[in-house]
């Protein structure tokens, strides 16, 4: 039966870069491993064949002389299992170490610990100028009777029986070998005949750490400072991961934060409203005078620049915009309804008083005209 064409067999154009090359056969090996597919009877020959088509399509050499001379050119040079120049064996550990669960390489050393994340709630004055805080953190940190080791103190790990001390053992599947990560001592090469009584050979216990944050001035929700090494103790003896301090900025009674400018609203009276006059308004950094001139109406944006925030990551100070608020009157007296009304009544409807009404209204008359038209 002749041979289907190499690029066919790996679904790949001649112009594929070897990592395109690496890919396709990585693919196509993971869903034809014979381990997988004990009730395919045709995985087995598939799985043989793409190992056929990457043997030459990812040795540059053997690619260029099928590209000359197809199958001819490389008889002899396929189906052996050698190396060649892709490099082979490198993809058998990514594909396998997949399947079985092991990993390629020489002997691992200690795991690291994990990494932490610890949520910091800031008031907002605190985000925008910045301070030190203290937080107690929950983790696992190495054991001191052990000294990170596991092993009971006066003792020390011994080689593993497993793999003598290699890190690793030698799993056949079928028609071809592979290495994968000692299930006894998981990669280390040394296991704990005298366990810790403290720790249980693990290396590390459950503590509460006190650490000192510096808090840059600017930061917002979302923002978070690693501190290397402060995360968990690796278990025997291995290094510790990060903490991950992330910001979470407290909601204020007064402002609302927007990058680098804040937002509040200012209410002011009908009086003030109308006649004008000068407004104390808060900002972080002390009180201001806001002028409000006179005839101003509600919903009117004024922007007091310089007042915002100055970003953590740089960029000029943002401004402090205040958006006035008719506040209608409660609670009246009798005297006070009687003024108010006094002051209606002296109006007498003119549209002069009243532009925005008065176009309203206009507006709305237009439109009903228009629907009786």
């Amino acid at each position: 039966m002749a041979k289907r064409d190499y690029y066919e067999v790996l679904g790949v154009d001649k112009g594929a870069s070897p990592q395109e090359v690496k890919k396709a056969f990585r693919r196509i090996a993971m869903k034809f491993h014979p381990d997988r597919n004990s009730d395919d009877k045709n995985s087995d020959e598939k799985f043989k064949e793409a190992q056929e088509a990457y043997e030459i399509l990812g040795d540059e050499e053997k690619k260029s002389a099928y590209d000359r001379f197809g199958h001819a050119g490389v008889d002899g040079n396929a189906g052996g299992g050698g190396a060649g120049g892709a490099g082979f064996g490198d993809i058998f550990g990514d594909v396998f170490g997949d399947i079985f669960g092991g990993a390629g390489g020489g002997r691992g050393g200690p795991a690291r610990g994990s990494d932490l994340r610890y949520d910091l709630q800031l008031d907002l004055e605190d985000a925008v100028r910045g301070k030190t805080v203290q937080i107690d953190v929950p983790t696992m940190t190495h054991c001191d009777p052990c000294d990170g080791s596991g092993a009971r103190k006066g003792t020390s790990p011994v080689t593993c029986t497993t793999c003598q001390g290699a890190g690793q053992v030698r799993m056949s599947q079928g028609f071809f070998s592979v290495q994968q990560a000692c299930p006894k001592c998981h990669g280390r090469g040394q296991m704990i005949a005298d366990p810790c009584g403290e720790c249980r050979g693990q290396g590390v216990k459950e503590e509460r750490k006190t650490l000192s944050v510096k808090i840059p001035a600017g930061v917002d929700t979302g923002d978070r400072i690693r501190l290397s090494g402060k995360g968990e103790a690796g278990p025997q003896g291995g290094p510790a991961g990060d903490l991950y301090v992330q910001m979470v900025v407290r909601k204020h009674p007064i402002f609302v934060r927007d990058d680098s400018n804040l937002h509040c609203e200012v209410p002011i009276s009908f009086a003030q409203a109308a006649l004008g006059g000068d407004l104390e308004v808060p900002t972080l950094s002390g009180k201001v005078k806001l002028k409000i001139p006179a005839e101003t109406q509600s919903g009117k944006l004024f922007r007091l620049r310089g007042k915002g925030v100055a970003p953590v990551r740089g960029g000029g100070v943002g401004d402090l915009l205040c958006r006035v608020v008719l506040e209608t009157p409660v609670n009246l007296s009798a005297e006070q309804r009687e003024l108010l009304q006094k002051f209606e009544d002296s109006l007498d409807g003119k549209r002069k008083h009243s532009p925005r009404s008065t176009t309203w209204f206009d507006g709305v008359k237009k439109f009903f005209d228009n629907l009786t038209g």
